[in-house]
């Protein structure tokens, strides 16, 4: 079943390998970025020739996603199956204090919007995935993971209130969890531990994190990270399994 998917910081470090991996599996892909080239040459730097040979399953729009209007940000999102959003700050002075702080919460809040009311357009609505890529730094706010160790909760305050990208997270990871009114559209944070560059291998997933969160030993790639987001989408039982919930994602030890 060929399925059209939505992806927003489709040009960053794990965004380019959700792209690819969607194409890989004769999936069709909308992408929104800053820049088309930097996307191209992003997706030709894992996989020789991609841009070319996927050029007619991917649709690229040049765009800063929250300076488009609702009007096209619906546009967007119709005929979309799923929706993943990759985006994050980049890690400099501008992109950690400078604007826009709330980044991820606005992205994820006019997206969810957006989605919604096309389906409120429809005579029966079709169900929709949503899939925002957050942290294990990122607590569950249904309160299942388990107590932080005394460092953890400092190190996090610290984050919370010193660092707007770490608050951002949160925010937008507790917006869409509070989400639950709309049958039709189904979501899932995922929570991938340490990340590191490398290429597809076997990974796990847990209902919480299962390091500390700063000591442990796992980690996962920005890889395996895409194909956790990528089989949600195109695995029925997967997607049973995870929807409305924060799972987290390690390598397979």
């Amino acid at each position: 079943m060929t399925l059209t998917t939505l992806v927003v910081g489709a040009s960053g470090a794990t965004g380019r390998h959700v792209v690819l991996q969607l194409l890989q599996r004769k999936q069709h892909v909308k992408a929104v970025v800053r820049s088309k080239e930097r996307l191209l040459k992003s997706l030709d730097e894992i996989a020789p020739n991609a841009s070319t040979e996927f050029a007619s399953t991917l649709q690229i729009h040049e765009a800063s996603l929250l300076d488009l209007s609702d009007d096209d940000l619906m546009e967007l999102t119709s005929q979309c199956d799923a929706a993943v959003s990759c985006l994050g700050h980049n890690i400099n002075f501008q992109g950690i204090f400078g604007h826009p702080r709330r980044l991820v919460t606005e992205a994820t809040e006019r997206l969810y919007n957006a989605i919604e009311a096309n389906q409120s357009k429809e005579e029966e609505p079709k169900k929709k995935k949503f899939i925002l890529m957050g942290t294990v730094a990122v607590p569950n706010p249904n309160g299942a993971d388990d107590k932080r160790t005394f460092g953890d909760r400092t190190v996090l305050f610290l984050l919370r209130y010193l660092l707007p990208p770490h608050r951002d997270n949160e925010t937008a990871a507790a917006y869409i969890h509070g989400k639950t009114d709309n049958p039709n559209l189904e979501w899932a944070v995922v929570r991938p531990t340490a990340l590191t560059d490398g290429s597809v291998s076997k990974y796990e997933m847990f209902s919480k994190p299962i390091d500390p969160l700063f000591g442990g030993d796992r980690s996962v790639t920005r890889a395996n990270v895409a194909q956790s987001m990528v089989d949600m989408i195109l695995t029925k039982s997967l997607w049973d399994e995870w929807k409305f919930k924060m799972p987290t994602v390690y390598d397979l030890n």
